[in-house]
């Protein structure tokens, strides 16, 4: 028995930068997906932000739902707009998916 304990060996020493080295593909997957996917999101939506804040009474707009109408009243959260003679519809501004140019619904 006393001769089996002498004949093991010490275990290998740990490499205090193995830890590192594997997490590094994972850190620069990371970047990867960050600057691919998460911030050009990031821009759109605050574009988007911007292009509700910007909102103006007269505005030609299509709603996320496609809906084409011209903004009667602005207000903090809602936006009334008019999508035919007569016909007022009251959305959530988030709802707005896009200012269109003067004019265009005439040419519609």
């Amino acid at each position: 028995m006393i001769s089996l304990a002498h004949a093991q060996t010490a275990g290998a020493a740990a490499d205090p930068t193995g830890g590192l080295m594997q997490m590094l593909p994972m850190i620069l997957m990371f970047v990867v997906l960050w600057f691919l996917m998460i911030r050009p999101q990031m821009k759109k939506t605050k574009e988007h932000k911007a292009l509700l804040e910007a909102l103006t009474k007269g505005d030609e707009v299509v709603t996320q739902g496609g809906i084409v109408g011209k903004v009667v009243k602005v207000g903090d959260s809602y936006v009334t707009v008019e999508i035919a003679t007569g016909t007022e519809v009251v959305l959530q501004k988030p709802a707005i998916g896009l200012v269109l140019p003067k004019g265009t619904l005439k040419s519609l």
